[in-house]
């Protein structure tokens, strides 16, 4: 009798109902996980006062922004941890543990004294909580990526996955709303003074329905079938670092693809609210509401990339959206391009950002200052008759970059690497990019300007990494989109 390779398990065999079911498990644990992890930056401007020393307020707000940033630096210590038990035991499993992880700090979050309560006890553990959060989020992207994807169809695995892509921004719309909605029913001194703990300890509640319902869910098919056939690895960590041709894939990847979808990312969501409240100086809650905006208009657009990569593949959509940020951001030298008309708009015509004297009050953190009629440099008044609608625009713009870059990525990394080592080989390069490159975005881009004085210098990050990913990516990135990862799970007859 002949060998031939006879599939066991294939997506035919799962109902479409059954897909449906188990993107939304998985989309909601990991919608929530990222609100927890949001939640954290969007309320900087409150909170740094409250968790640093008194005194030098420009400080405080930078140190929680290094707080902040600890936690994408470990993104990639947490993807491999749980990648290996993801490979090893199960994606289930994995998944499960990180969103208990995620909650319950997030929930401390809420519950930490003040600095002028517990002193350096409170910055010390506020550090233990984010490295703990970032550890979960270094596991739980991966898992649930794989999850997905080894449960649908290879020839719909773009669009499918991009409802995964979606919770990223959806958790950071979430944490938006609850923040806005929490303001509205309190004072500005009761919000200031106890009400910021409100949206941590949500996330209690938000995590319980969502473990509810990942406990009901079984253990990804493919996953199964390697398992029952004894072809997981025993060494997933090391078969995925050290044989040549996968981690020649990991550097790929990662300088192709994943640092300047991060960094577009980050830039065209997080530090464009950071912009707006820091250096335009519009009103917190009126950059919130502008960015949830834009958020809720570009979010279909995560799913119309990820449905058309399956038709043209994922590689010429994702160099597309690193390309159209790398040069709309803003030409250099010029007032050309995104940010600079996002000034204008705000009716804020900054044009040195002073550092050395800084005063803050309310979310204002940098001082903006244009010369006066003798060249003396004079604090620029809060923005007013901002046009808000334009802003909403200009941001929705910016999120159109991200669903190009976003929206197909999942799928992709998928393709590249096989099972037996998928979650811990994609979940490296995909939180380097978005942990390391991306999640400095906001600290880069706000601590450059002031530095120099200039409000546009800390764009120069988000579009070198871009463009220099845009490069490497279209000279060594290959196109996976007709890989058939059910094919893995054939058996021998």
């Amino acid at each position: 009798m002949s060998s031939v390779a006879v599939p066991v398990t294939s997506s035919d065999q799962i109902s479409t109902s059954k897909i449906w079911g188990v993107i939304l498990a998985s989309s909601v644990g990991t919608m929530i996980e990222w609100y927890d992890f949001y939640i954290f930056g969007l309320l900087a401007t409150f909170l740094a006062p409250k968790f640093y020393p008194p005194g030098n307020e420009l400080f405080a707000y930078i140190a929680y922004l290094a707080t902040f940033a600890i936690g994408f630096m470990v993104r990639p210590f947490g993807a491999l941890f749980f990648g290996r038990i993801g490979d090893k035991v199960g994606r289930k499993y994995a998944f499960i543990v990180t969103l208990v992880i995620m909650g319950g700090a997030t929930a401390l979050v809420g519950a930490l004294p003040s600095y002028a309560t517990a002193g350096w006890f409170t910055p010390i553990v506020l550090i233990v909580l984010r490295v703990l959060q970032g550890l979960a989020l270094g596991g739980e992207y991966g898992g649930a990526a794989v999850y997905v994807a080894e449960h649908v169809p290879d020839s719909r695995r773009g669009f499918y996955t991009s409802f995964i892509q979606i919770t990223a921004t959806l958790g950071l719309f979430l944490a938006i709303a609850v923040i806005l909605v929490t303001q509205s029913q309190l004072s500005d001194a009761a919000f200031k003074d106890w009400g910021w703990r409100i949206p941590f300890l949500i996330s209690l509640l938000l995590v319980i329905i969502s473990l509810y319902i990942r406990l009901q869910m079984k253990e990804s098919p493919i996953f199964q079938q390697i398992k029952t056939a004894g072809m997981t690895s025993a060494t997933p960590l090391k078969e995925a670092f050290t044989v040549p041709e996968n981690f020649k894939r990991f550097l790929i990847t990662l300088f192709g693809a994943t640092a300047g979808q991060g960094v577009v990312w980050y830039t065209g969501q997080f530090f464009a609210l950071f912009f707006m409240q820091t250096i335009l100086k519009v009103p917190t809650r009126d950059a919130q509401i502008i960015v949830a905006k834009a958020l809720l208009l570009g979010m279909p657009f995560f799913v119309l990339f990820g449905w058309l990569s399956d038709k043209i593949g994922r590689k010429k959509i994702i160099m597309a959206g690193l390309i159209l940020a790398a040069v709309s951001y803003r030409v250099p030298g010029t007032e050309i391009g995104i940010y600079p008309a996002m000034q204008r708009a705000a009716g804020n015509n900054v044009t040195h950002v002073d550092a050395t004297k800084n005063k803050v009050t309310g979310a204002t953190v940098l001082a903006p200052q244009t010369p006066d009629a003798t060249g003396k440099l004079i604090t620029a008044p809060i923005a007013s008759g901002a046009d808000k609608n334009k802003l909403i625009w200009l941001i929705f713009l910016q999120v159109i970059f991200v669903t190009m870059v976003y929206g197909p990525i999942a799928a992709f990394l998928v393709e590249s690497f096989p099972a037996k080592i998928r979650y811990s080989a994609l979940s490296l390069p995909y939180h380097i990019g978005n942990g390391v490159f991306g999640g400095l975005v906001p600290l880069i881009c706000v601590w450059i300007p002031a530095a120099t004085g200039n409000p546009f210098d800390g764009l120069y990050y988000p579009i070198t990494v871009a463009a220099i990913t845009f490069v490497i990516g279209s000279i060594a990135l290959k196109d996976r989109r007709d890989v058939k990862i059910w094919q893995e799970v054939a058996v021998k007859k």
